[in-house]
């Protein structure tokens, strides 16, 4: 179960990265199963159920606001929904290169698609395409934060 734990606690971290993988859900079930193998910290503690329950309202939280943010941070730049859609598509196109390539895909496929489809200037595609990529690095960089902090908190109740 420890190595599971763990398995679990790193897929999380990368997942946090890596589209396709469910970082912070990840992170949570490496906690889960810490908690029902009885794992404790160095104080001999076993992780409590509260402790549990809170790591699972930040990692719900993480989850809906990776979603949310991209949209409204494109908004917040004057960008539309093709604006995210792009990014998104880029993304994944993007995923050849690792992770360079995401982050410019990201920024490449939403610029594409505010010029071509919503018929917006150069200037303003630019403008809502980098809203989009802000929008991706802020929503990664907090499952990156969760998940990294729940590793943490695995190998902590290891002992």
């Amino acid at each position: 179960m420890i190595v599971l734990a763990v398995i679990l606690g790193l897929l999380g971290v990368v997942g946090s990265v890596a589209p396709g993988l469910p970082g912070p859900p990840l992170s949570w079930l490496g906690l889960l199963c810490l908690y029902f193998f009885g794992g404790t910290n160095a104080a001999g503690e076993p992780m409590s159920t509260s402790f549990l329950f809170i790591w699972l309202a930040v990692t719900t939280l993480v989850s809906i606001i990776d979603y949310l943010v991209p949209a409204w941070f494109t908004k917040l730049t004057g960008g539309s929904k093709y604006a995210g859609w792009g990014a998104i598509a880029g993304l994944f196109i993007g995923m050849i290169i690792p992770p360079v390539g995401m982050i410019l895909g990201a920024l490449a496929g939403a610029f594409i698609a505010e010029y071509v489809f919503a018929s917006k200037t150069a200037v303003d595609s630019v403008s809502s395409a980098f809203g989009a990529l802000i929008g991706f690095l802020f929503g990664t960089g907090l499952k990156l934060i969760a998940s990294g902090l729940m590793l943490w908190q695995i190998i902590v109740y290891i002992r």
